[in-house]
């Protein structure tokens, strides 16, 4: 079945936190197929006029009472904060789910993310994989997740959580940091990196929320491959200079905190639950494809402007 041939279900209201990128994708797809869709917004204009904005902030507590969540899918795609090892938004967002009890939604799909595994020394991996986040923002995520789980258990919810791996898109590939000319791993030395474009991330959280199913889910093309090939892939795409490569020794010298944590960590996701338990298609089931679509919808986008 296609990603956009689910049959729509009678009454699958939706309500969306954490309205990014990725939550008016979904919403967009939820309104194709006719569902009514709720969301919260600090700033409710933003919001498309389809969809019914709730003013609230996940940083105030006082803010997240009476959400209209009763029997509505509930998708929660807001990130943790930036810093510390606990995600104080889930924290707030339980605590007003519990002073709520007649507002429960009758499924939780969660965005959370692959750094929860660690590092897994290259090694392929299911969703049988040990959890063991070995930075500030795996804990974070898996602290959402766990704090989830607790309250979903507790009211008999189902939920599905979607350890996602890097998302890319038109607008998210590293173009700026390619004509700057900043430096990449040596690709010998370059650990393994999983991707899923964000219009199969998108079709996938709707998957989740129609499929009869609950739990982990391991979410990426399939098709591993190293940062520092992804880069220069991308690099020969838009046809721009190859990006210098060093070693982990300069690296840890000339490169940010941030991206020196990405490349600690180095896993292969096996993503065979996901095709066979939501029943999807990928639209894009490798990056060959997906860099392809993405250069051709930037150079609409510039032929336009």
């Amino acid at each position: 079945m296609s990603q956009f041939e689910q049959e729509k279900q009678p009454g699958m209201n939706v309500f969306i936190i954490g309205f990014g990128d990725i939550g008016c994708r979904v919403a967009r797809l939820c309104r194709q197929q006719g569902y009514d869709v709720g969301a919260i917004s600090r700033q409710p204009g933003k919001c498309s006029q389809e969809v019914t904005a709730v003013t609230a902030d996940l940083d105030d507590p006082d803010s997240l009472r009476d959400l209209p969540l009763q029997e509505k899918v509930l998708f929660y795609f807001a990130p943790p904060p930036v810093s510390g090892c606990s995600d104080s938004r889930m924290t707030n967002l339980v605590a007003a789910l519990n002073r709520q009890p007649d507002q429960q939604p009758k499924k939780v799909v969660l965005i959370s993310t692959t750094a929860v595994y660690g590092d897994c020394g290259g090694q392929w991996i299911d969703e049988t994989a040990i959890v063991q986040p070995q930075t500030a923002r795996g804990q974070r995520r898996l602290d959402a997740e766990q704090q989830m789980l607790r309250w979903t258990q507790q009211y008999a919810i189902p939920l599905v959580i979607l350890r996602v791996g890097g998302i890319y898109g038109p607008k998210r590939l590293p173009l700026d940091r390619l004509r700057q000319g900043l430096p990449i791993l040596l690709e010998s030395q370059s650990p393994y990196t999983n991707r899923i474009h964000e219009d199969d991330l998108a079709a996938i959280c709707l998957a989740a929320a129609q499929q009869n199913v609950s739990g982990y889910f391991n979410v990426s093309d399939g098709h591993p491959g190293t940062m520092s090939r992804y880069f220069k892939d991308i690099a020969r795409a838009m046809d721009l200079a190859p990006p210098p490569e060093v070693n982990m020794d300069t690296a840890r010298e000339v490169m940010s905190a941030g991206m020196l944590s990405y490349l600690q960590e180095s896993r292969r996701l096996n993503n065979t639950k996901l095709l066979q338990e939501l029943d999807i298609e990928l639209r894009y089931p490798n990056f060959e494809q997906g860099l392809k679509a993405c250069v051709a919808e930037l150079a609409t986008q510039w032929d336009k402007s």
